[in-house]
């Protein structure tokens, strides 16, 4: 089965900034003691909280850039600028609750509801992966690669609630050294196609052309 260049590297944007490891290694410690069944709820309910806020991010990104005046292009040297300093963040810090802010820390600390904040967001639809839906969406042409884009987001958050469910047994077969490794290795991915989506805006932009 022939899968589009374009398709498979929206899957791997989208796969590093979502980050099913990292998101599983934070919710565990997130919810270290809450009951099973609980657990099993809020990784659902984020889960699905962050695709329908990801999904409309993918299919009205565009009107949104017009509705602002903003060219696909400059959002693409911007949106590449923002996802290679979350690279920065995965190939230079550790895995785990650096994940979020101090402030992020504390509130997700107190007693209440997570799956909203932090788990849907910043965690899983944080503002590289929103910025990441509407590059990857913004490049198709057609509705089939359209589609194929889609499938991918669906795949990656399939994913991330598998890993979420499975946090503990994941955490235990990697270990710490083990999710840094695949932290840094995301970092490095990302980073490659953050430059790759600043070059791609920078050569669409009419003052390069003047």
């Amino acid at each position: 089965m022939h899968i589009a260049p374009s398709i498979l590297s929206s899957f791997v944007t989208l796969f590093v900034t979502i980050g099913p490891v990292e998101t599983a290694v934070v919710f565990a410690s997130l919810t270290a003691g809450i009951h099973r069944e609980q657990r099993r709820s809020l990784a659902l309910r984020s889960v699905a909280i962050a695709g329908v806020v990801l999904f409309l991010f993918a299919v009205g990104g565009a009107l949104a850039l017009a509705l602002l005046h903003i060219s696909l292009p400059a959002f693409r040297v911007a949106g590449g600028v923002l996802l290679f300093l979350q690279a920065l963040t995965l190939t230079f810090s550790s895995p785990g609750l650096s994940t979020l802010s101090e402030s992020e820390k504390h509130d997700a600390r107190q007693p209440g509801d997570i799956a909203v904040f932090p788990l849907a967001f910043p965690l899983i639809a944080g503002p590289g992966s929103l910025s990441a839906a509407v590059l990857v969406m913004g490049r198709t042409d057609g509705w089939v690669e359209a589609s194929g884009v889609i499938a991918m987001l669906i795949i990656c958050l399939l994913l991330t609630l598998g890993a979420m469910r499975m946090a503990e047994r994941l955490i235990a077969l990697l270990g710490a050294t083990g999710a840094d490794v695949v932290s840094r290795i995301s970092g490095i991915l990302l980073a490659g196609l953050a430059v790759q989506f600043i070059f791609d805006g920078l050569a669409q932009a009419a003052l390069l052309h003047a």
